[in-house]
């Protein structure tokens, strides 16, 4: 493992160092995406201009559900993006050229397409994070310090998780699923408002199913000292670290499934 990790390092660092050659590119393009993705945060603040509260949560509230999501999506973007368009690779025959290669496949795979350039969407995150926090009398405790980034990165890994099922169903399907962006930019939309405002049909399927609920939602009832308007116990705010761990797991015996009984493209 510590191998696997370490030549993954060795690939993205070679990946950075191409990218950092046409650096007045990258830098437009990390601006592009800070700009198109500001545009969301302000449709949070018009839409207040409208509502003074949203399901009984403040503007400022509804922010920070934003940030969280938003840092944790888009850092997702950064080292998990490939498994997005996975299905090229495997259309290619390329998948079979990964299997040949003494590294394991899923490190292949997450280094083949790591973008710098995609923190645009990460800085507009930390932007509504400060918002956030200049509107919400968040009381900071050790607790909460050390929980918050904890909590981005099982969201970082959430996300990942959820592309590598997608990127598991192309050994089958060729085309990846527009199901699974349902539940990857469906989810991020989805997140940035309290769980509480939708259906029932719809809190189950993104609490127990496909948990993304625990991206934002549950852990920010802890930051914000709020309770569960639904009833669910205090504890259930500390469970998204290892909703992501059970959620990881069983994304990774899906793929380990799927890689055994990957068939090749036939070309």
């Amino acid at each position: 493992m510590g191998n696997e990790f370490s030549l993954y390092l060795r690939f993205i660092a070679a990946r950075i160092r191409g990218q950092m050659q046409y650096r007045a590119s990258f830098i437009l393009d990390v601006i592009s995406r800070f700009l198109v993705n500001g545009l969301e945060l302000a449709g949070i603040f018009i839409l207040f201009h409208q509502f003074s509260t949203l399901g009984g949560w403040e503007v400022g509230e509804i922010v920070f559900l934003y940030a969280l999501v938003t840092i944790s999506f888009a850092l997702h973007e950064v080292i998990a993006q490939s498994f997005e368009d996975f299905s090229l690779t495997v259309r290619q025959g390329e998948f079979d050229r990964i299997l040949l290669r003494p590294v394991t496949p899923i490190v292949q795979v997450l280094a083949s397409d790591f973008q710098l350039k995609r923190l645009g969407r990460a800085l507009t995150g930390v932007l509504a994070l400060v918002l956030a926090l200049m509107r919400v009398h968040l009381t900071w405790t050790a607790g909460k310090l050390l929980y918050l980034p904890l909590v981005i990165l099982s969201g970082v890994f959430l996300f990942a998780a959820i592309d590598l099922i997608g990127g598991t169903l192309c050994f089958w399907t060729i085309e990846r699923s527009e199901v699974i962006n349902v539940f990857t930019y469906g989810g991020v939309f989805m997140s940035s408002y309290p769980i509480s405002i939708y259906q029932a049909w719809i809190r189950r399927t993104f609490t127990f199913l496909i948990p993304i609920a625990f991206v934002a939602y549950y852990p920010s009832l802890y930051f914000l000292d709020r309770t569960d308007p639904l009833g669910l116990p205090r504890f259930v705010s500390f469970l998204t670290p290892a909703v992501t761990v059970a959620f990881c797991a069983i994304a990774l015996r899906f793929w380990s499934w799927g890689v055994r009984h990957y068939q090749s493209t036939g070309s």
